[in-house]
Order: C-alpha cells, then structure tokens, then sequence
C-alpha cells in the first residue's frame, strides 16, 4: 500500500520534481563554472588566484549578482505574462482568453463559490482576505521580483566594489551602483530575451502544436481557434 501510494505521489507530481531536478542541476553547474572562471580571470588580471574555494565563490558578490540578475528577468516576465493575459488577447493563441468568447471560467466571480466546501479557505472567508487572493498570483510573482533586483542589486554592489578595490578606489554604495549603466545593462539585457521569447511562444502557438502539452492546442484545432479548448 505505502509502495503504491508513493508511485502515485511521484505521479501525480511528476512535473515539479523532474523540474526541480533540472533547476538543481543548472544551479550547481552554474556555481561551479562561475567559480571557475573567477579563478581564471583572477589569473589573468593579477597572475594569482585570489578566490581559493568554492565556498567563498558562493558566498560572495558575483555568484549573487549572475544568479538574481536572471531570477529578476524571469519574475518579471511572469508577473507581467500574468497580469496581461488578464485583459489583453491574441486570436489563435493557446494561452489567450477567446476576444469573442465572452466571460471564461477565470472571469467568474468567486463570491459565488463561498459556500463550497472545497473552495480554497480564502474563498470561503471573503472580505479583504478574498481580494488579495483574487490577485495574490501577481502579487507573489511581483514580491519575487523585487527581491530578486533587490539581491541583484546587493551582489553587484558587492562584487562590483571589490573589482574597484583592487584597482585602489572606493567601495559602491547601493544606490550607486543601482543607478549606475552597468547595472540597468546587466537587467536589459536579461529582461528583452524574457519578453522576446513570450512573444514568440504567443505568436507560434497559433499555427504550431506539440501533442500532448497542455500549453499547446490540439493538432487537430483551427489556427483560428483562441484558447486550449
């Protein structure tokens, strides 16, 4: 019984954990050749390696800075994905509501669900409880963002510093270097590749399909045809 019951859980959350997978596996890579290529540069500026162990790579400034600079991109696609898809259509799109659809079931007022006993307990609670949770997907995403512009920030502030004294002048404060090029370069260029590729996911889930994702419609469905119903 407990053997099949954790063959249904693995199941039933498949997705999550061969995701979770993936991201660990990416994460450490990325800690380990970041950390590697530190000691090469070091190398070449000063003939000497001054970052002598992965620990202190992971624990400083630019392990930091390369890891939020795109977790900020990527909230920020989210939140923004989220928040427009609320009212902005595209016909043909799988992941648009239908312009002449009228309401959907995500439109629906869930003040009429309060009496569900399976509805979330916010639902059933109401009040303000209620409208945070009516918004709380973007209110998440964009509390992620924040933090992670403001980890951003930290990281390249500090590794930023320590690159200037070396060459003897002084520390970065935070609000320099948020306000500096450098650091509105670095979020640019992660933030244009995020909403580059939305738009193409929009755009080519009107005339392709992948059989078997939910993100896709149907083989079969008009390219016409808005939503993945």
């Amino acid at each position: 019984m407990t053997s099949r019951r954790g063959k249904r859980w693995l199941r039933d959350h498949g997705l999550s954990i061969a995701l979770i997978a993936v991201f660990a596996g990416t994460l450490v890579g990325h800690a380990w050749t970041g950390f590697r290529a530190t000691q090469d540069d070091e190398r070449e500026d000063s003939g000497r390696v001054l970052t002598t162990s992965f620990g202190d790579y992971v624990r400083g400034g630019n392990f930091c800075e390369t890891l939020f600079e795109n977790w900020e991109s990527e909230f920020l696609q989210m939140v923004v994905y989220v928040g427009f898809t609320a009212f902005l259509f595209h016909r043909g799109a799988a992941d648009s509501k239908d312009p002449d659809g009228g309401a959907e079931p995500v439109d629906e007022d869930p003040r009429k669900h309060r009496r569900d006993a399976r509805a979330p307990w916010p639902v059933r609670r109401g009040g303000w409880v209620l409208r945070v949770y009516e918004h709380s997907l973007s209110i998440a995403l964009t509390l992620l963002f924040l933090a992670s512009m403001g980890l951003h920030v930290w990281g390249g502030r500090r590794s930023h510093s320590l690159e200037r004294a070396r060459h003897g002048l002084p520390p970065l404060s935070a609000g320099a270097y948020f306000g500096s090029s450098q650091f509105w370069f670095e979020s640019f260029q992660n933030w244009q590749s995020e909403f580059f590729g939305i738009v193409l996911l929009v755009v080519a889930s009107v005339y392709l399909r992948q059989r078997g994702s939910p993100e896709s419609k149907p083989v079969h469905s008009p390219h016409s045809k808005t939503g993945k119903g």
